[in-house]
């Protein structure tokens, strides 16, 4: 499988497909603005989620292509790094 396929990625896009839907509708229907930037502002925290697990699952499969299987504390130092990443 690729690292690029992630069941977990794909769910969360469409998760976020389907809300950004909802909006659209909102937007059509003249629905309440602050409403309506509330649950945008919550498709773009879940893209955001969603691109630092793609970034970070991108690095772990490049990493491993390189230096091997990683060792339990490497993947520990690793996590760190990703959760590091959230800030970005």
């Amino acid at each position: 499988m690729s690292h690029a396929s992630n069941p977990d990625l794909l769910n969360r896009l469409k998760r976020a497909q389907g809300h950004l839907a909802t909006i659209i509708k909102m937007i059509e229907e003249s629905r309440d603005g602050l409403e309506t930037a509330q649950q945008l502002q919550a498709v773009v925290s879940a893209l955001d989620k969603t691109k630092t697990l793609l970034v970070a699952d991108h690095i772990e499969h490049h990493l491993e292509d390189v230096v091997g299987p990683l060792s339990r504390e490497a993947r520990q130092k690793l996590s760190r790094l990703t959760d590091l990443a959230k800030y970005l």
